[in-house]
């Protein structure tokens, strides 16, 4: 008896598994570094002002940045240090006041006596606009001087983040100890690779669609619903994909411009072919069979 030859087996099946292995490690790293990175934006602190013992300590994080209303919410934790605060507490001995810069809207004043609770104060945001989403960046100036008993006294201030959309850059001064921070305020790196892989899976989409939609005009291969169900369910699925975009950004910003718009013309302007073209390539229907009266 002869013995049967082992058949190799092709090579694609596994050359398939590691790629699919390879995007999943890829994917799984990616996902590691951007959450690193987060951490490291969320993590930043920045201090401006002096170390004397009798100071105003203010504890400042970014709640929430509103682009589209042009302004960020800042949460204050007030507390008085040394001679400044009632003995073994934490509230002012004197009437407080905290002089802020034109953009936070306000003055804060704090009685004498009276335990502080936090606050939030919004801030006004310059620069933009919010149409250049994903790339869109805004200023703010925050400058913050306390007054007690008519006396001016040094304030010591520390601003975080806590707005994971958004990342900070910062700039940190005293200035007649009052605290100075000039803010960059950007999207956060998270936001910026979810937006380009966004655009990259609309023209991706698009360009199987008209793939698609060459390879039934070619072929001839008249009305394929199923093809036609899965190129006109594309066409609307890419509208609900884009409003998944992060940080909710307006239509007509550059997510739109850049591949939104030009993805849905395209699966559009493929649909409408395919069917021209197949209902010619089908020809007229048979003449009916019938008796006339």
């Amino acid at each position: 008896m002869s013995e049967k030859r082992r058949q190799p087996r092709p090579p694609g099946g596994q050359l398939s598994a590691g790629l699919v292995l390879l995007a999943v490690a890829a994917a799984a790293l990616c996902g590691l570094w951007l959450q690193f990175g987060e951490r490291q934006d969320l993590d930043t602190r920045y201090t401006a002002g002096g170390q004397a013992p009798d100071r105003i300590d203010i504890d400042a994080s970014v709640q929430r940045v509103d682009a589209a209303g042009r302004e960020l919410v800042l949460r204050l934790l007030v507390t008085p240090r040394g001679a400044l605060a009632e003995a073994g507490g934490v509230s002012p001995a004197e009437n407080l006041t905290l002089q802020t810069s034109s953009s936070v809207r306000g003055d804060l004043t704090f009685p004498a006596h009276s335990r502080i609770a936090t606050v939030d104060v919004p801030v006004a945001l310059t620069g933009g606009p919010i149409t250049d989403h994903p790339f869109d960046a805004y200023d703010a100036d925050m400058e913050f001087g306390a007054v007690q008993g008519g006396e001016p006294v040094p304030v010591r201030m520390t601003l975080t983040n806590r707005d994971a959309l958004f990342s900070l850059a910062v700039d940190t001064a005293e200035i007649k100890g009052a605290a100075v921070f000039t803010a960059e305020v950007a999207r956060s790196r998270n936001v910026l690779v979810f937006s380009v892989f966004m655009m990259l899976a609309m023209w991706a989409l698009a360009v199987a669609v008209l793939m698609g939609g060459r390879h039934l005009v070619r072929r001839r291969m008249g009305l394929t619903w199923p093809a036609l169900g899965w190129m006109a369910a594309t066409l609307f699925a890419l509208a609900a994909f884009r409003n998944t975009a992060p940080g909710a950004p307006p239509i007509g910003s550059l997510l739109d411009y850049l591949a939104f718009f030009w993805a849905e013309m395209l699966i559009a302007f493929c649909v409408i072919v395919v069917v021209v073209r197949a209902v010619r390539a089908e020809g007229p229907p048979p003449p009916r069979d019938g008796t006339t009266a």
